[in-house]
């Protein structure tokens, strides 16, 4: 268990940095304040309406960096520092989250992926831990621990593959803010800019937990092939 302790310290090292590095940049665009003096809602309200989407609402939830798109309700949820604010860091965030909703009306692949697989990954989070842990405590005293490890490893990589199919559709949730963001002139070059830096922090996010759920699946499967 020492090898996976490692693997799960530094994960933790370079998601912590990520996190960091995300909250100072928005903290930091936060102070670019927006020349057209539109709030994260209004934008968000633009957006929807240029795209041809009019049954999504835009709607303001509590908590920092809790904005999402819900593809259930059709809500574009902004948090406080989003929905009221003029700043590049809030139209970067409210452009996203319609990139979500633009996905969601076009039937984008990757989003319906991702949508599909909510079900299956919710209740495999919630017992791959326990049946790997169970799997490893039996495997010492019978063969049947085996078979409990794979059991195990097969929930986990379910929520692995959910963390890489959910690597296009943020990325291509920024791409679609991005391009629209230039092709209105809602922003000047510096806020382009700094919406830009935003959101590929805002990704690299993604990109980390993709790769740490990836790296302890396979630390989970050599015990299992060692074992087998």
């Amino acid at each position: 268990m020492i090898g996976y302790y490692i693997i799960a310290g530094l994960i933790f090292i370079i998601s912590l940095y990520v996190s960091n590095k995300l909250k100072s940049k928005f903290k930091k665009y936060s102070q670019v304040h927006l020349q057209n003096g539109m709030s994260g809602k209004q934008i968000a309200d633009k957006m929807l309406a240029d795209n041809g989407i009019h049954d999504v609402k835009v709607i303001s939830t509590s908590g920092m960096l809790t904005d999402h798109y819900d593809p259930r309700k059709k809500t574009v949820n902004l948090s406080e520092g989003v929905y009221t604010q003029r700043n590049a860091a809030a139209a970067a965030v409210a452009a996203h989250e319609c990139g979500h909703a633009v996905q969601h009306a076009k039937a984008y692949s990757w989003l319906k992926m991702r949508s599909e697989l909510v079900p299956i990954v919710s209740v495999a989070s919630k017992l791959s831990t326990w049946v790997i842990m169970g799997g490893l405590i039996l495997a010492a005293s019978t063969s049947l621990g085996s078979t409990v490890l794979l059991i195990g490893i097969i929930l986990y990589a379910a929520g692995t593959i959910f963390s890489f199919v959910t690597l296009p559709v943020e990325y291509d949730a920024s791409k679609r803010a991005l391009i629209w963001l230039e092709n209105e002139n809602m922003l000047t070059g510096e806020e382009h800019d700094a919406a830009e830096d935003s959101l590929k922090w805002a990704a690299r996010t993604y990109v980390v937990a993709a790769i740490g759920s990836l790296a302890t699946l396979m630390y989970f499967v050599s015990i299992y092939l060692g074992r087998d």
